[in-house]
């Protein structure tokens, strides 16, 4: 009745695959790896708490009220303060915009920068809420293949010789949905490719702090070395979701733009939520809070590693995360994903098909598995589970 009136950009634009999937899993009985849950056992309910009624004395009606579209100037400032520390970056609040989480910060940078056709790259596999946010502006998807150590070079040279792409997005740390995260070499690669290009990087890394292993962080792509990087971080697998409060770090100029583009938006993000987070953070000790996530997602993970190792056929092949909320697995060659997806639900288990991970999906045989969302004993049980439905295909 009312197709006529719709947009041409909503029509051209998918639902959340993974959204649709959690309809399903609302069945208490159905052990569920499709979403990508924090644990809530990760969040620190007692601080927040606190920081709640500290705000509130503290701040009084400024916690109810508009504010700026930038965002709060002591939480850009610890963020500023954090990038210096870690990665010795030279930036300020002026190089920040606070986001209503990661989703909209990809949906700015949507507004900020693609026309309709303009190419944008992404890895094969990349995240499904960037394909469906650049959708909405009818990017032209270019995808680069991604190997265990970060993207082909190869494949990433001539994608780049062959569409000159204006914008680049890429998850290096973690990446979902396979959970590989690019080699200190692969990252050298990646910008010596691309240095030249007359193009903006996005690096997104809302995983990058769940490193399960020990040592330093592997520096970004290009880390202070170009003016055309954007970084975007969220506190959503750190802190808590609900907030929903991400950021995007990223030239002055570009910030700006960002800015207008989020003001005619929503203005500003939940301010009320920028307070409290702001607060929790300058008075608790996130490296610690962030030791306690790692352990028990660290546990997690090999606790699913080691049932598919147990469980799975020896022709299934799997990620070994090192760090963040997935692993990917790759069915035989000819296996259809979505045929074993209904076996799945079957015995009660869930994942999330590949298909909405690629550009042009056609016969997929690859699924995504989140493990920070269920305890060590579910993710047994719920692989077994998934192994019988494997027999059945």
């Amino acid at each position: 009745m009312f197709e006529k009136y719709f947009s041409q950009r909503i029509k051209n634009t998918p639902s959340s695959f993974i959204r649709e999937i959690l309809k399903v899993t609302q069945n208490p009985e159905i052990i569920s790896f499709a979403g990508g849950l924090p644990n809530p056992v990760s969040f620190p309910q007692d601080e927040l708490k606190i920081s709640m009624n500290r705000i509130a004395d503290k701040f009084g009606s400024k916690i109810y009220q508009y504010s700026t579209t930038l965002g709060l100037d002591s939480l850009r400032e610890y963020i500023a303060e954090r990038y210096k520390k870690i990665w010795n970056m030279d930036i300020s609040i002026e190089n920040i915009i606070i986001t209503t989480g990661s989703q909209q910060a990809l949906d700015l940078i949507g507004k900020v920068f693609v026309d309709e056709n303009d190419n944008v790259m992404v890895e094969k596999p990349s995240y499904l809420g960037l394909l469906q946010a650049f959708c909405m502006y009818r990017a032209n998807f270019v995808q680069t293949k991604l190997n265990d150590d970060g993207l082909d070079i190869d494949d990433l040279k001539n994608t780049l010789k062959t569409y000159k792409p204006k914008l680049a997005y890429l998850i290096p740390n973690f990446q979902n949905p396979t959970g590989l995260t690019y080699t200190p070499e692969n990252r050298k690669k990646v910008f010596e490719a691309i240095k030249d290009e007359d193009m903006i990087l996005v690096q997104d890394d809302p995983y990058g702090e769940l490193r399960f292993e020990e040592g330093a962080r592997i520096p970004y792509i290009g880390l202070n070395e170009t003016e055309k990087n954007l970084y975007l971080g969220s506190f959503s697998k750190i802190v808590t979701p609900g907030m929903r409060l991400g950021y995007i770090i990223g030239n002055k100029e570009i910030i700006k733009m960002l800015e207008t583009a989020k003001q005619a938006s929503d203005l500003h993000s939940n301010i009320f939520g920028q307070y409290l987070i702001s607060d929790y953070l300058h008075n608790n000790d996130l490296d610690r809070h962030i030791e306690k996530i790692k352990k028990l997602y660290k546990a997690q993970a090999n606790a699913m590693v080691s049932a598919m190792e147990e469980y799975f056929p020896k022709t299934v092949k799997f990620t070994h995360p090192k760090g963040g909320m997935f692993t990917w697995v790759t069915l035989e060659e000819g296996k259809d994903v979505l045929q074993l997806f209904d076996k799945a639900i079957a015995q009660k288990v869930a994942f999330v098909p590949g298909h909405p991970f690629y550009v042009k999906p056609d016969k997929v045989n690859t699924l995504r598995l989140n493990y920070t969302n269920a305890d060590t004993d579910t993710i047994k049980i719920g692989i077994k589970r998934l192994a019988n439905a494997l027999e059945e295909i």
